[in-house]
């Protein structure tokens, strides 16, 4: 039978009732992160049938229990004393949480993974809430469109990428596990979750089935230049860079690309200085005012 620290579980369903109070849906959580709660229909407890969501009216449904109501959510803990964390369910309104889980434990660094992306596929990461996990990652919150559902997947995007969407739920911030205390990160506490920005959106959502062929589109060949940039090798660096300024600023995309080109050039070892200085030259040989 689990141990029982009363201490951690009244933390824990304060913490829970304040996530409640700014409309998150939550569940408890033990101290392996699983929700505490055992399902009623475990194998060969009950006749096989449809999968139930919640619809008995029992405890136990996982992310299904999740409710932002303080009188259930008290419910939900008393039947869980054991419990010294809580889940918030994401897809739900308000806010229809996404989160993109950076882990440190593929030995990669998912943080720069999620940068190079940005870059790829020219998209800013936003301000927004950052829970720090014990073990070193971050989980970033995002808030996606009312009439998109976003699945849950892991290392799809990039090693060490993992997202919550609908059906999965994010360890809540003040939860206490066996590895150590998840926690805000200080300088976001004062933020609401970030619109997940549209290009992102794209890479999360399943690849469409379509026949048509696709056509290129300004942005398809914007995030090849600043590929071909990242793609550098020392050496190479300046020249790719000339290179790709140039076709950017014949293509009208020079204004736009400017700052995805530098960075680009910065992740590849280029000073920020000398990658302006050379995108400024691009400008001026195509014609064009840096």
């Amino acid at each position: 039978m689990a141990t029982i620290d009363r201490q951690a579980t009244t933390l824990a369903l304060a913490h829970a009732l304040s996530a409640a109070e700014r409309g998150l849906a939550v569940i408890p959580l033990s101290r392996t992160k699983l929700p505490a709660l055992r399902s009623p229909h475990r194998a060969g407890s009950e006749p096989a049938g449809p999968r139930c969501h919640g619809e008995c009216g029992r405890f136990g449904h996982g992310v299904y229990d999740a409710s932002t109501d303080p009188v259930r959510i008290r419910e939900l803990f008393a039947a869980a004393p054991w419990a010294t964390g809580y889940g918030i369910a994401c897809g739900l309104p308000p806010y229809r949480l996404i989160g993109v889980d950076l882990d440190t434990k593929t030995g990669t660094d998912a943080s720069v993974a999620l940068r190079e992306l940005a870059l790829r596929h020219l998209f800013g990461i936003p301000e927004t809430v950052v829970v720090l996990t014990p073990s070193g990652g971050r989980h970033l919150w995002l808030t996606g469109p009312r009439d998109v559902v976003v699945p849950n997947s892991a290392g799809r995007l990039a090693p060490g990428i993992d997202i919550r969407g609908a059906g999965g739920y994010l360890v809540g911030p003040g939860s206490r596990t066996d590895h150590g205390v998840y926690a805000t990160a200080p300088d976001t506490a004062r933020l609401a979750p970030a619109a997940c920005p549209s290009s992102l959106l794209r890479l999360l959502l399943p690849p469409r089935h379509d026949s048509r062929p696709h056509r290129p589109t300004p942005g398809d060949h914007g995030r090849g230049l600043v590929h071909f940039v990242l793609s550098a090798h020392e050496g190479q660096r300046n020249t790719r860079l000339f290179w790709a300024a140039c076709r950017a600023y014949e293509n009208g995309l020079g204004p736009a690309l400017a700052d995805p080109l530098t960075e680009a050039a910065r992740t590849t070892g280029l000073p920020e200085h000398e990658a302006r200085a050379t995108i400024a030259s691009a400008a001026r040989m195509t014609g064009h005012r840096p």
